[in-house]
């Protein structure tokens, strides 16, 4: 049998080996796809407080592998962090809740929030959000058994002391029973459509988990967090410069995103995957089912591009004045501060391999530089859905500059937005979402251009200007000279 593999054979795995869910919120981890990129170490051990990690780059991905068992020993035996196979998980906040959870729904929270008393004393009703849903997260049967949130949240105000002796009860258990206990928080942006309040709840927690990680062995809590979000957050409270010292960052360098490609392609099921290995190898079975590859496939630049361009070519044309396909790809796919979403990644080989075997089935390689062009297209309208899932302001506020060209000066975009009427649809939006929170200030529109700024959404050049990267530009059809062209409309 020979190894080569031809590049319909390549096409073939490139189409099946993203996957056919592009959602962390509807995709579950999969034993033979997880991919543990180096750089994520940091991010789930067990001590690490705050992770911070933009739209799309694993926090939901890296809570649902946390609270699998099986993956979870995964993680540990890739990283060598074995306590993470010992630990009893919870999650104390994600998408959801409601019966049987540890956390209440969004609707419930909006209705404690209401319901809550105004300045110091809602920090002070913050806290005690904090620690009840903690103290259901940990199974205390005195808080678990009362018949709402808001009753729980009064025991706690009013019985600290008995709070405090759950908490050591619940540590020397974990302690006595070699299972430390984490407590996972994840998706805070969708606690309430107010800003300002998903502010104050966010410091509260930051403030419990800092106080529980000083105070306790066993128990610890992981916050997964979106970066603006953490720096917006007040951090007024005692110690809170020891956050900075205890927090991860969750980033993709390219070549993460290629070592988690070539990783995806090794481990799917068939013979293209076996000759894939046999190529690149060796390649190191788990026993699980699962293979890991050579540490230069998933980490060595000069490497990955030898592999890649075995499926691609080298050049995005007839040589390198068009641009080298290996730096191409992930250069088009960030963001403004230079994060690629893995999903955006995937997504954008998979069309590539399906627009190549559509339009240019004949090609040399598996892959035609000009369907990796519009896979692009394709994968900036998949980025763009996401923030208008989770960030629906600020998809709205770019929305408004569609057809326009960037660069373009602060003062234009505000007059556009002024022109449009972008404060009062943003304060109508908010009020009738359910999900994700808002801005700072509606009404502030240099506040928003740093906001999305801050958010990679957009980005400023030396000048002052404002500019978009193409992940976002090309799916609200805003040009640049020079850039990736937009897509062009079909006639009817």
């Amino acid at each position: 049998m020979t190894h080569d593999l031809t590049p319909d054979e390549y096409r073939t795995l490139l189409l099946q080996a993203p996957g056919s869910a592009f959602d962390a919120d509807t995709e579950q981890p999969d034993l033979l796809k997880m991919f543990t990129p180096s750089s994520h170490r940091r991010a789930l051990d067990p001590d690490v407080t705050v992770v911070l990690g933009a739209r799309g780059t694993g926090k939901t991905y890296w809570t649902k592998v946390l609270e699998t068992e099986e993956l979870r020993k995964v993680a540990a035996a890739s990283y060598m962090i074995p306590r993470l196979s010992g630990l009893t998980v919870t999650t104390g906040h994600g998408r959801g809740g409601g019966s049987g959870a540890a956390y209440p729904t969004r609707k419930i929270v909006r209705k404690l929030v209401q319901q809550a008393p105004d300045g110091e004393e809602f920090g002070e009703f913050c806290e005690n959000f904090w620690l009840a849903v903690i103290l259901v997260a940990l199974d205390v049967p005195t808080v678990v058994h009362l018949s709402s949130w808001q009753a729980r949240i009064d025991w706690v105000a009013e019985h600290p002391e008995e709070c405090d002796s759950a908490l050591w009860d619940r540590d020397r258990d974990a302690q006595h029973y070699g299972s430390p206990h984490l407590l996972i928080f994840d998706a805070l942006e969708h606690l309430h459509q107010d800003r300002s309040v998903v502010d104050k709840l966010v410091s509260a927690l930051f403030a419990v988990a800092l106080d529980m990680r000083l105070s306790y062995r066993n128990i610890r809590a992981k916050i997964f967090v979106r970066p603006d979000m953490y720096a917006s957050a007040p951090k007024d409270f005692a110690d809170a410069s020891k956050l900075d010292a205890n927090r991860a960052e969750l980033t993709w360098t390219p070549e993460n995103l290629y070592g988690m490609l070539f990783h995806r392609l090794g481990n799917q099921p068939g013979l293209e995957a076996e000759k894939f290995r046999a190529l690149t190898g060796p390649w190191h079975p788990q026993g699980d089912g699962r293979y890991t590859a050579p540490v230069e496939v998933i980490a060595d630049p000069e490497r990955q591009e030898k592999v890649f361009g075995e499926m691609a070519g080298l050049y995005m044309g007839s040589d390198h004045r068009k641009g080298y396909t290996y730096t191409w790809l992930p250069n088009h796919l960030q963001d403004g501060n230079g994060e690629i979403s893995p999903r955006t990644m995937l997504r954008a080989v998979s069309k590539a391999a399906e627009v190549t075997r559509d339009r240019h089935p004949g090609h040399e390689f598996a892959l035609h530089h000009d369907a990796i062009r519009q896979a692009v297209q394709d994968a900036s309208q998949i980025r763009v859905a996401e923030i208008k899932e989770d960030i629906r302001w600020a998809a709205a506020a770019v929305e408004k500059l569609r057809g326009t060209q960037v660069p373009m000066e602060p003062s234009v975009v505000i007059h556009i937005w002024s022109t449009e009427s972008l404060a009062a649809e943003l304060r109508k939006l908010l009020e009738d979402s359910e999900d994700g929170s808002g801005p700072a200030d509606v009404g502030d529109y240099f506040g928003l251009i740093k906001e999305l700024t801050a958010l990679g959404v957009m980005t400023e050049r030396a000048s002052g200007a404002v500019d978009l990267p193409d992940v976002y530009r090309l799916a609200f059809d805003i040009g640049r000279k020079g850039g990736v062209s937009r897509p062009r409309k079909t006639a009817k």
